[in-house]
């Protein structure tokens, strides 16, 4: 088995066949529940898409996803490998975050479902994690998995963080494992896109701690070390509510996000800017480029999917996911 990105990129390319012309989602925006099953059937997913409903849809996102990025660690060994699982366990660090945050606002399992993508996480132990009644319960679903997550949600909720320093420390777990791997590995490419991902996390932390109020008490002990763009002294100056400081961001890769003051906004241009960013990386022949922007594509075409489900279900007008499933 091999330990370099040669073979498995050859193997990534093949399944690229399988990625969602933008046409279908263009199409979907407009169709009908029924009209939109039937859509979904003629495409890859139909394979294994069986019922009628919501969480027949769900299903089959979800078994499709371990299908066709989940399996690819298992097609090589060494560090590759480990890099492999480290780009498809960011999925679990959103599905988790995501979880949580059901809990803190009283969501129910079906809306939750719309905001996962895929992730190494088993879906018994992310059932029961939606289930769970509370973020410790949570933890345990995690621990039960031996998911490298759960210790640091556990140190979390032990010291009694609020949700929004529970995530802090579930990315900083998380981005501290996935830089200790990359600067092991040669990599230009993986090495600038886990940078702009790390600043990413760091905008948009530093936007929630500017309207929790937070930001005013030490807010870079909040940061998370790593990125190339956002440094700690930026950061606390959005986090106090400072958006104008996102200027100094022009000229560099998050210039779309200068003048942006909702955080709603500012996430969505990050995940198109990070959907953008990781495309180019199918030119990188020999390295993680070309599994970075497959990983990247797959799980945005599932929330894509999630989100324009739940618009023809409950029959919703399109303005109210447009902005959620596209970037122009």
């Amino acid at each position: 088995m091999a330990d370099d990105f040669g073979y498995l990129n050859a193997r990534v390319r093949a399944r690229r066949a399988e990625l969602l012309a933008e046409g279908f989602f263009r199409e979907a925006l407009s169709l009908t529940f029924p009209d939109f099953l039937s859509a979904l059937g003629d495409t890859p997913y139909g394979e294994v898409l069986s019922g009628d409903d919501l969480g027949a849809v769900d299903r089959a996102v979800s078994r499709h996803l371990q299908e066709a990025v989940g399996s690819l660690p298992a097609l090589v060994s060494g560090r590759a490998r480990e890099i492999v699982s480290l780009l498809l366990a960011r999925a679990d660090l959103t599905n988790v975050k995501a979880i949580l945050r059901a809990k803190e606002h009283g969501l129910s399992a079906e809306e939750v479902r719309a905001h996962l993508v895929g992730g190494t996480l088993p879906e018994g132990v992310i059932q029961a994690a939606i289930e769970a009644p509370d973020a410790a319960a949570v933890a345990q679903a995690l621990y039960l998995g031996n998911h490298p997550l759960g210790p640091a949600l556990r140190r979390a909720i032990a010291a009694g963080e609020s949700l929004t320093q529970i995530e802090v420390e579930l990315d900083r777990a998380f981005y501290q494992a996935l830089r200790k791997q990359v600067e092991q590995y040669d990599d230009q490419f993986l090495r600038d896109y886990v940078a702009l991902e790390i600043d990413a996390v760091n905008l948009s932390t530093a936007f929630k701690l500017a309207q929790t109020g937070l930001g005013g008490e030490q807010p870079t002990r909040y940061f998370v070390p790593g990125g190339r763009s956002v440094d700690a002294e930026l950061f606390g100056l959005v986090a106090t509510g400072d958006y104008g400081a996102l200027d100094r961001l022009s000229g560099t890769p998050l210039e779309p996000v200068v003048g942006v003051s909702d955080l709603g906004e500012l996430e969505r241009r990050l995940r198109c800017l990070l959907v953008e960013r990781a495309h180019a990386g199918v030119y990188d022949a020999d390295g993680a480029g070309v599994v970075t922007d497959f990983v990247r594509a797959k799980e945005w075409e599932a929330a894509r999917l999630r989100l324009l489900a739940r618009r023809a279900f409950y029959n919703l007008p399109d303005e109210a996911v447009e902005r959620e499933v596209f970037c122009s």
